[in-house]
């Protein structure tokens, strides 16, 4: 009888300290999501139905005529495409590269495994306005070398591989600790199976990645759609 009212109390308790949790989560993401309904919302409304009734009135009706003003305007249809042309293929061979490095240095054992590791993740270390300067003159340098300075400044091909190059390491660090938690004996089953290196990689070890890969994917998308730093350095041009 004792038992049962000390797990009865216990589990009121623990109910308790859930809602509180809950509640404070749930005050927090109100707080946070609340000012971008409001944007949202407001962008909605007609510029004249603001100016005449105000921004905290209720609107008359909504249309999207802000937004097709917007890239009608401001040529934002070009822009965003530019931006769509430097993630996509950013993000995709971030997490090939990513992946297959971490596939590498988690699944197989070798003298140079943790300096390896050490090697792709302690760029993330550095502050970033620190290679500004030193890529610049690089990409320079390499255009001359080539004969063309048009190479890799002033190019898609250079924001890309300067994303992919900054975004792997921190990349193959969470791929990595993640395919460690993996069995194994997966691996092992793979190999006595007959499967080549390339084929451990990519049909049996790729496909349990599909978590990680998708959380990395978002974040990265948003880290190198909102980058401008990069776009400013090494593009002359708005074209």
């Amino acid at each position: 009888m004792t038992t049962i009212v000390r797990d009865k109390k216990y589990r009121d308790k623990q109910k308790r300290k859930d809602n509180f949790i809950s509640i404070f989560i749930g005050f927090f993401a109100i707080v946070w999501i609340f000012p971008i309904l409001w944007t949202i919302w407001t962008s909605l409304r007609p510029y004249n139905d603001i100016i005449s009734y105000g921004v905290f009135s209720w609107p008359r009706h909504l249309n999207l005529n802000n937004y097709f003003n917007a890239f009608r305007q401001m040529g934002l249809t070009h822009y965003f495409l530019n931006t769509l042309y430097v993630t996509i293929p950013a993000v995709l061979l971030t997490l090939f590269l990513g992946s297959l490095i971490a596939f590498v240095v988690s699944r197989y054992s070798f003298r140079f495994n943790l300096t390896l590791l050490l090697l792709f993740t302690a760029g993330n270390m550095l502050p970033i306005v620190l290679t500004y300067i030193p890529v610049f003159w690089l990409y320079i340098k390499i255009g001359d070398l080539f004969g063309n300075r048009s190479l890799l400044y002033n190019n898609y091909l250079g924001i890309i591989l300067v994303h992919v190059a900054f975004q792997v390491g921190f990349a193959t660090f969470v791929l990595s600790s993640y395919m460690k938690t993996v069995p194994k004996e997966i691996s092992e089953s793979a190999i006595v199976d007959g499967a080549s290196v390339f084929r451990h990689y990519w049909n049996v070890m790729l496909p349990l990645l599909r978590p990680p890969l998708a959380a990395l994917g978002v974040l990265m998308s948003c880290w190198i759609y909102n980058d401008f730093f990069w776009a400013l350095i090494l593009m002359s041009q708005d074209s």
